[in-house]
């Protein structure tokens, strides 16, 4: 598996998760990165994006405000800090890398998706 994503769980609402997605092959340091995520019986919907160079960031509305997104080209990974959770948040969150280096919102605009990580907020 190519991009890896890790740090889910169960928390409480209010609570914090910092999910990471690493890229074992080493081919999104040119490419911006994405978080979307997908609850049972829903669609997979956007979260964040990063553009390559961590330069420019997107958040969809539901988690401005609480989610952030970060990168370490170095380490080839990229994060996705979540802070004062919800129940609604709970989703399986997949990574994924772009097909350009600008942040983009759809995912049509990605090319390779990683395996997913369960958060799951009680209240």
């Amino acid at each position: 598996v190519q991009l890896q994503a890790s740090g889910g769980g169960l928390v409480q609402a209010g609570g914090s998760l910092r999910l990471s997605c690493a890229d074992s092959g080493r081919t999104s340091s040119n490419n911006a990165m994405g978080w979307f995520r997908q609850a049972p019986g829903k669609e997979r919907e956007f979260v964040a994006s990063i553009s390559w160079n961590g330069g420019s960031t997107a958040l969809s509305d539901p988690v401005k405000g609480r989610f952030t997104i970060s990168r370490d080209r170095v380490k080839n990974t990229v994060y996705l800090q979540m802070n004062s959770l919800k129940p609604d948040d709970t989703a399986t969150y997949y990574c994924a890398r772009g097909r350009s280096s600008g942040v983009t919102t759809g995912s049509n605009g990605y090319n390779l998706w990683g395996q997913g990580t369960l958060v799951t907020v009680s209240s």
